[in-house]
């Protein structure tokens, strides 16, 4: 895998958007921008969901309302962030916080896909009766905090203490950011 991202890191058009003076921070800047958009949105209908928020509105036409916008920013969010990683593809896949986020994100996706497929099917009786189930609560909940935990790592990832070239390190984040480091250099720092 790290000889496709190593190859992947000496293309032109990552280069190009590494090296370039305006474009990553735009690219960066309409990351957060949608990250915004796409958890804002979210957040109107876990809130509703879990009960903390907005209790007089209808779930079926929040949803209704409020999807597009959400799906929209994911779409945004996950195309800038592609970017972003297509930009700096060597130094983001060997990120221990990186892979943090991308396994919340996988969390997050399936919690969704639960989600997503019960509330379709229930979501007009619990309008009717104003009665969420206990396990679409605790879904709910599991989305703002695993998409909250989502958007921390990966802000995270600007600060990483345990890039490959900040040696010596354990061997267990070592293993954990797929880093290589010759035996020899390893005792010979772990010496020092």
């Amino acid at each position: 895998m790290f000889n496709f991202i190593d190859w992947l890191a000496s293309t032109s058009g990552s280069i190009a958007l590494r090296e370039s003076l305006y474009m990553y921070p735009w690219i960066e800047s309409a990351h957060v921008l949608f990250i915004t958009i796409f958890f804002g949105t979210l957040l109107f209908v876990d809130l509703r969901l879990t009960g903390y928020g907005f209790k007089n509105l209808s779930i079926s036409q929040m949803n209704a309302k409020i999807l597009p916008l959400t799906l929209i920013g994911f779409l945004f969010m996950i195309i800038t962030g592609l970017l972003l990683f297509y930009a700096l593809p060597v130094r983001n896949y060997q990120n221990l916080f990186f892979r943090i986020k991308l396994f919340l994100m996988l969390l997050a996706g399936l919690n969704a896909w639960y989600f997503h497929r019960t509330m379709n099917r229930q979501s007009k009786a619990w309008d009717k009766n104003s009665f969420i189930p206990f396990r679409m609560k605790v879904s709910a909940t599991i989305s703002l905090v695993l998409w909250g935990l989502v958007i921390l790592s990966g802000r995270m990832i600007a600060y990483n203490w345990f890039d490959c070239d900040k040696q010596p390190q354990s061997e267990l984040v070592n293993f954990l950011i797929s880093c290589t480091v010759d035996p020899e250099i390893y005792e010979y720092l772990n010496g020092i």
